[in-house]
């Protein structure tokens, strides 16, 4: 079952049992698919990067909401963001991003911190489903300035 299929099932679920939170969210993730494909024709890969950038944008204003003291939002945000999470690749632990990490600084061979953009690039050749943040702290640390 293709990602854009499961959406449409989980659409029809949460329309049945009522739960307006997944309807809204699984509606606007099929909205973002029509967006770029009126037709739907995405391939699994292409749907994923949709939703990741989707995901961070929700991240994002979760984060900003939480700093204006509205944690009705925030927490609403949150929901959204377990919803999201559901169709995303499961992410690799802080110790597995860590390995990650240092496997790219000797794969790129990098320096110094000026090297930091390459270090990334090999990162997410090597595992794309890395969290970008937690990856970015760790290649600033290890590298030396």
């Amino acid at each position: 079952m293709t990602i854009i299929e499961q959406i449409n099932h989980g659409i029809k679920e949460a329309m049945r049992n009522r739960d307006q939170l997944r309807l809204d969210t699984l509606r606007m993730l099929k909205s973002k698919i029509l967006a770029v494909d009126a037709r739907a024709n995405l391939s699994d890969a292409e749907v994923l990067k949709l939703f990741k950038t989707y995901f961070g944008n929700i991240q994002e204003a979760m984060e900003e909401a939480q700093a204006a003291g509205r944690p009705e939002i925030a927490q609403k945000l949150k929901s959204e963001l377990a919803i999201i999470q559901e169709f995303l690749p499961k992410a690799p632990s802080p110790e597995e991003t860590k390995k990650i990490v240092m496997q790219a600084i000797a794969e790129s061979g990098a320096k110094t911190k000026k090297d930091l953009g390459l270090v990334m690039k090999t990162i997410m050749k090597i595992n794309s489903s890395v969290d970008g943040k937690l990856a970015k702290d760790l290649a600033s640390q290890l590298l030396p300035d």
